[in-house]
């Protein structure tokens, strides 16, 4: 092979692995390493913290375009606190009101990267009967090929303050804090 067909030869394979690798890449998630976190202050004193699982998701990222999607569908009903009588109450009207609003969804088409990391997700959460602008900061993002079933992993951690009483969840304002962290712990398996 002369110089200019190993050239050519040589400037296709890399033409190849460079449009591959600036696929968008799409992944589902994994509910048994994702969940949401819910943080509150209890009339000034302690922290009540609430569990939620998610019943699906996907997420779209593309890291050369600096592009991506997300969308979890969260399930209102999974709400643990560690205590039942606790969990009951938010589950109620009073609250999440769980029976009429079953899902929280969240939506994320704006990312912002870190190089190769996922740094911000933007987009809107909706829940309650009630949509609204939300920003998620990443405090931990990486991906790994799991030793186990040989596939591409990526995830993190998420965090932002929300005022619930946005979403019309106002019971006991200001005694239970308006202010409401929410932590998005995901993990999501290259499809």
């Amino acid at each position: 092979m002369n110089r200019i067909a190993r050239t050519t030869l040589a400037a296709a394979l890399f033409g190849t692995a460079l449009s591959v690798s600036a696929e968008p890449v799409a992944y589902t998630i994994d509910p048994t390493h994702t969940s949401v976190t819910a943080e509150s202050r209890h009339f000034g004193t302690s922290t009540v913290r609430s569990r939620f699982s998610p019943k699906s998701g996907d997420i779209t990222v593309d890291t050369a375009a600096k592009t991506g999607h997300a969308m979890i569908v969260i399930d209102v009903a999974s709400v643990m606190t560690g205590v039942p009588k606790l969990d009951a109450h938010l589950k109620s009207d009073a609250f999440f009101d769980a029976a009429n609003y079953p899902d929280a969804v969240l939506v994320a088409n704006s990312f912002t990267f870190d190089g190769d990391k996922v740094a911000t997700i933007s987009g809107e959460l909706t829940m309650h009967g009630k949509t609204n602008p939300i920003t998620l900061k990443s405090t931990n993002y990486n991906c790994y090929l799991n030793p186990n079933f040989k596939k591409q992993v990526c995830g993190g951690d998420f965090e932002t303050v929300i005022q619930r009483q946005q979403w019309d969840v106002k019971y006991l304002i200001p005694f239970v804090s308006d202010d409401t962290k929410l932590v998005v712990q995901i993990e999501a398996t290259k499809n």
